[in-house]
This record gives C-alpha cells, sequence and structure tokens, in this order.
C-alpha cells in the first residue's frame, strides 16, 4: 500500500488530493503510475506522461525504482512560475 498524492493538473485529472493504492509487494513506480492510470482513466494517463515524481520526498528519475510499503508517491505536473 502506498499513497499518491496529486497535485495540480494531476488533482483535477484524478478527482481528488490523495488516494491510498494497493500495488502489492516488489511494486516499482511504474507499478503505481499504471494503477493509478488505470483507476482514474485516459485524462490522468495524459498528464502523467508530463510529471516529475517524488518518492519520500526525493526526486525519482527511474521508474522501475522499487515502492516499499507505505512509501509515499507526490505526482508533480509542470508548474508556471517567475
Amino acid at each position: 500500500m502506498v499513497t499518491v498524492r496529486y497535485f495540480a493538473a494531476a488533482r483535477a485529472a484524478a478527482g481528488l488530493p490523495s488516494e491510498r493504492v494497493d500495488i502489492g509487494d516488489d511494486a516499482t513506480v511504474a507499478d503505481a503510475l499504471d494503477a493509478i492510470a488505470a483507476r482514474h482513466g485516459v485524462e490522468l494517463h495524459k498528464v502523467l506522461g508530463a510529471c516529475s515524481f517524488l518518492v519520500d520526498s526525493v526526486a525519482v528519475r527511474d521508474r522501475a525504482m522499487p515502492l516499499r510499503p507505505g512509501a509515499e508517491l507526490d505526482v508533480l505536473p509542470p508548474f508556471a512560475g517567475g
């Protein structure tokens, strides 16, 4: 079980700010992303392609990274700012 937190456009596409996702033992970031895309449909799937991710507040570039039970996965779309 991991907690997925959505921000900005990802929150809008998922329709909620966070959720717990049961992805099983030995799951990876990619497994969690597949599970949430299947749960929330094409809008979130589109947003995920542009997102960056944090696992327990650490940036993740490798989607094959294992997730420990209880981890927090943050889904961060690109932000505009200046």
